[in-house]
C-alpha cells in the first residue's frame, strides 16, 4: 500500500525486490489480479509489481468531484515508481494498461527499458477523429454529475450472484478468471459482496483521452524503450 494525497495505491509483488523491476498495469475496470495466472509462468529473475489504478481493485477512489483521465493514471505510475525508488524499469501492460504505460514511456522515456503490450496499442485513438473529443468530454462530465446526484448506496449481492453478473457483463472471461478478479474487486460485508471500483469509471469512453494521429506520432517518437506487442488471437475486440 503506497500513500498518495487522496489515499493509497494498492499493489501486489512477486519475486525479490532486489531483482530487475517490472511494473504490471491492468486493463480498464480490472485490477492487479489480472496477472495472477501469468506472473508464475514468467522468468523468476525479475521483481513484478502489479498496481491497482485509482478507483480500481483495492486502491483509493479519486477525490469527490474529480473525473478520471488518462493523465491521472500516468501520474499515478510516476508516484508509484517514485515511492519504490525505481530509476529504470520495464512495463507490462494489458489493454488500457498498455495505453497508459505507452503514454508514460513517451513522457518519461529515460525511465522505461522495455514496453510489453498485451492485446493493446500504445495510445487510444478515436477512429472518428479528433472532432469527437467534445462529445466524449461532455459525456464524461454529465456522467460524473449523474453519479454524484444519484447518491445510491452500493448494491450488496450474494457471492454467487456477483459472479454470475460479472460473467454476464464480461462474456470473454471464464469462471476461474472471474473469481480471481472478484477477489480483489469486491469487499465482503455482512449480507454479501459489494464492488470496490468507483462508479465514476463505469463506462470506458468516459476516461479515455483521444489524440490525433499527429499527436500520436509525436508521442511515439519520444519512445526509447524496446517495444513488444502481443496480440491475442481471441482478444476482446476479435
Amino acid at each position: 500500500s503506497l500513500p498518495v494525497p487522496w489515499g493509497h495505491i494498492a499493489a501486489k509483488v512477486w519475486g525479490s525486490q532486489q531483482a530487475l523491476p517490472v511494473l504490471c498495469l491492468h486493463g480498464w475496470l480490472d485490477n492487479a489480479s489480472s496477472f495472477d495466472r501469468l506472473i508464475p509462468l514468467l522468468p523468476k529473475d525479475f521483481c513484478y509489481v502489479a498496481m491497482d489504478f485509482g478507483g480500481h481493485g483495492l486502491s483509493s477512489h479519486h477525490s469527490p468531484g474529480l473525473p478520471y483521465y488518462q493523465e491521472s493514471f500516468v501520474s499515478e505510475i510516476r508516484r508509484v515508481v517514485g515511492a519504490l525508488k525505481w530509476k529504470h524499469f520495464s512495463i507490462l501492460g494489458h489493454s488500457f494498461g498498455g495505453a497508459v504505460g505507452g503514454m508514460f514511456s513517451s513522457i518519461f522515456p529515460e525511465m522505461v527499458n522495455k514496453l510489453i503490450l498485451l492485446d493493446t496499442w500504445p495510445f487510444p485513438l478515436d477512429p472518428k477523429g479528433i472532432e469527437c473529443v467534445p462529445t466524449y468530454r461532455r459525456g464524461a462530465i454529465e456522467h460524473l454529475l449523474q453519479v454524484e446526484a444519484s447518491q445510491k448506496p452500493r448494491q450488496v449481492v450474494s457471492p454467487e450472484e456477483m459472479l454470475q453478473r460479472f460473467m454476464k457483463n464480461n462474456s470473454h472471461v471464464n469462471e476461474e478468471s472471474a473469481r480471481l478478479l472478484l477477489q480483489r474487486g469486491t469487499t465482503k460485508v455482512a449480507t454479501g459482496l459489494t464492488l470496490n471500483r468507483d462508479r465514476r469509471i463505469a463506462l470506458p469512453e468516459h476516461s479515455m483521452d483521444f489524440v490525433s494521429r499527429e499527436q500520436f506520432m509525436n508521442f511515439t517518437k519520444q519512445l526509447q524503450a524496446r517495444v513488444l506487442l502481443i496480440k491475442a488471437m481471441q482478444g476482446y475486440f476479435n
